[in-house]
């Protein structure tokens, strides 16, 4: 087959298209980290009540994230995306519209935070078993496919937040919800469009037999791996400290200051940083050392947290989340090969929903910490609190032989 015919065959629409439902999904997510935490600080002017309200967006996420990828396996990867961004958007516009008829308390607004946060992990789980399947049509690698999409990933979290800072300042916490909403909207609408091998309902032949067994079947994969253990739990560790400090002790933090603008500032240098690293990963994965930079990402983090515990002025808050966001941004595509490379077509959205519930699992924990030390040590030692364990794992990692295996060369099934 000569060049040209190779070309030819080459389809980029399920690149696109894939891509562009991440971002507006994403980007409706990204608003909402910045919105939900102001509409209770607002209300109340209490940590701890905006640290339930995370708690209660991220808790729901441990079980559907798990049982997330046996309905991808089970119902179809386009059809369970679409279902998922649909129920996320009605769950998102009932805020603005409870808001505006029987009246917002705390205990609504996490009830409906958890309700939307549950039906996430699904769509994110259909999308990202697509990915090998657009990679193949686009006649791309893993890795360069891979950077792109965690790209993307944070390019709407670099938009969200952004938005979700201006909007609160203009129009309000509530109205900015309806933003969200249109997010998950504009995400089913492109899907829609979606034709892509394996993104169907799968043969009866390969399908889980039950939610129940498909989910066992899951965990028993990722966990007799030891390589997707190891990430798992290392991911579990890292976001469990991290995510407080993004959605609860910034907005405390920029509250307190009463600059809004600030704190999706803040949000949006850590994305541009992800953006440039993951971008930059595609044309540097066939010369560098996946470990190498796995390893090196997560005690850079650890190092600038520790940092930032100082609340150092704002360009060096700015500066810090840069340089996060540029050396975190290869983790993404590298923990994707990691995943892609070692489970089975069939299984791909079940290995791809553990593997993110148990990120989501130290999700509630980090929060229900957070806001209780927030109300009685104050911002800075709770920020120590949550940076140094994150250094400690980073230099952890470069003791765990397992993650060589992260540079092996296997194909996807």
């Amino acid at each position: 087959m000569t060049a040209t015919e190779t070309a030819v065959t080459r389809r980029f629409g399920p690149l696109i298209l894939l891509n562009l439902a991440t971002l507006f999904s994403s980007t409706g997510n990204g608003i909402a980290i910045v919105v939900l935490p102001w509409l209770v600080l607002e209300r109340t002017g209490r940590a701890s009540d905006a640290a339930i309200v995370a708690g209660a967006a991220t808790l729901p996420l441990l079980l559907s994230s798990l049982f997330a990828g046996t309905f991808v396996d089970l119902f179809g990867r386009r059809r369970t995306s679409m279902i998922s961004d649909c129920l996320s958007a009605l769950s998102v516009a009932a805020i603005p519209v409870i808001a505006n008829t029987t009246g917002l308390t705390v205990t609504v607004i996490a009830v409906l935070a958890a309700i939307g946060a549950a039906f996430d992990p699904a769509g994110i789980a259909a999308r990202e078993s697509m990915l090998p399947a657009a990679t193949k049509s686009a006649g791309w690698s893993l890795d360069r496919m891979n950077s792109l999409y965690e790209a993307n990933y944070n390019v709407a979290y670099l938009v969200g937040p952004g938005i979700g800072g201006v909007l609160i300042a203009t129009v309000g916490a509530v109205n900015t919800l309806w933003v969200t909403a249109v997010g998950f909207v504009l995400s089913v609408v492109t899907i829609a469009f979606l034709r892509l091998e394996n993104a169907g309902r799968p043969d009866t032949a390969t399908r889980p037999t039950s939610i129940w067994h498909g989910t066992l079947e899951g965990l028993k994969f990722v966990w007799h791996n030891r390589l997707l253990r190891t990430i798992a739990l290392v991911d579990m560790a890292v976001v469990g400290l991290y995510m407080p400090v993004e959605s609860v002790v910034f907005p405390v933090y920029f509250t307190e200051l009463d600059k809004p603008a600030q704190l999706g500032s803040v949000l949006m240098a850590l994305s541009i940083g992800g953006v440039v690293g993951a971008l930059a990963y595609g044309p540097l994965a066939p010369f560098v050392s996946r470990r190498m930079l796995m390893v090196v990402a997560v005690t850079v983090l650890g190092a600038a947290m520790v940092a930032m515990a100082f609340l150092p002025p704002l360009w060096a808050i700015l500066a810090l989340a840069l340089l996060q966001g540029l050396v975190f941004g290869p983790v993404g595509p590298i923990a994707n090969y990691a995943m892609q490379t070692r489970s089975p077509e069939h299984m791909r959205g079940r290995v791809t929903g553990v593997m993110t519930s148990t990120a989501y699992a130290a999700g509630p924990l980090g929060y229900l910490l957070a806001g209780p030390l927030l109300d009685k040590w104050g911002i800075q030692p709770t920020f120590f609190v949550l940076a140094i364990p994150v250094l400690i794992i980073g230099l952890a990692c470069f003791a765990l032989p397992v993650l060589k295996e992260l540079d092996d060369k296997v194909p996807v099934s």
